[in-house]
């Protein structure tokens, strides 16, 4: 299926889904507002692609080819002649409308509008363009070259077609899909996890067991590969904390309403491992 695909944010997300795109064969414009994030987006592809060659995954004639097929650019106007276009920025409905409310006046008349939102509905998005019938959620996961799931969400409008080729596009870059058919605030993966580490996070507030613990308890009393207060130190607890919230926003159900913790902790700075502290103490992590 490959032909030119836009990504919009060169940030962890947007440059992990430009890097398989391209070594999937997609043409890829990948496009930020500042050089200095196309730069280290740039350098973040390279050092993967390098990882996985040492690791001998692909050859470096693959890698050198698949970084040849990803160009970096400020202007939007680059996703004038896209076929799939994938918003990857951060979870903030109005930046994410913006874009969409500009790339609608940009893109060509058939191409897919993709968001990479992990609990905003779709629907809320798409409703600021011509085309919401072209708008679908595609919810690639981090680190996105070694995560194969990819979440595909319809909005109110999102015709047959689009899912079809949101669903070509996502397998042809190696990813297994679920399709969410109802736009739910956190579909469905964001919304099990949120439940997961609200409660988790609230047990450890309340003294009723530590973090460690209950991360053991989850992975090896349920087989889960990581626990939930792990999962959100790696995943970044502020980024979690904003899903969550989103989520609760919009239905106002208990179970998502974030522990008075997980604010504190964001304000604080305690982010998890890119902070050096969350739940667990990852200073020794590098």
């Amino acid at each position: 299926m490959a032909g030119k695909l836009a990504v919009i944010g060169a940030g962890l997300m947007g440059s992990g889904i430009a890097q398989v795109s391209a070594q999937a064969g997609w043409e890829v414009v990948l496009r930020d507002i500042t050089d200095e994030a196309l730069t280290r987006g740039r350098e973040g592809i390279e050092r993967s692609l390098d990882r996985f060659v040492a690791k001998e995954r692909i050859t470096a004639a693959d890698a050198q080819a698949a970084l040849g097929r990803v160009t970096t650019t400020t202007d939007l106007e680059a996703a004038a002649d896209a076929d799939i276009v994938v918003e990857a920025v951060f979870e903030r409905i109005d930046v994410k409308r913006e874009i969409f409310r500009a790339l609608d006046g940009i893109v060509k008349d058939d191409a897919i509008l993709a968001t990479n939102t992990s609990a905003i509905p779709i629907t809320k998005i798409a409703a600021v363009t011509e085309r919401p019938e072209r708008v679908v959620g595609t919810h690639f996961f981090s680190p996105v070259p070694m995560m194969r799931l990819c979440e595909l969400v319809r909005g109110l409008k999102t015709t047959d077609e689009t899912l079809a080729r949101a669903r070509e596009f996502a397998e042809s870059t190696g990813k297994t899909c679920v399709v969410v058919n109802r736009d739910v605030a956190g579909f469905v993966t964001t919304r099990l996890i949120s439940a997961l580490v609200v409660e988790a996070a609230r047990l450890y507030e309340s003294g009723v067991a530590s973090a460690e613990d209950i991360d053991t308890a989850c992975r090896l009393g349920f087989g889960h590969a990581m626990g939930p207060l792990e999962t959100a130190d790696l995943t970044g607890v502020d980024i979690l904390l904003h899903a969550t919230e989103n989520i609760w926003t919009e239905c106002r159900e208990d179970k998502f309403a974030p522990p008075e913790l997980m604010r504190r902790m964001v304000d604080a700075g305690d982010l998890g491992r890119k902070s050096g502290a969350g739940f667990h103490d990852h200073r020794a992590d590098g």
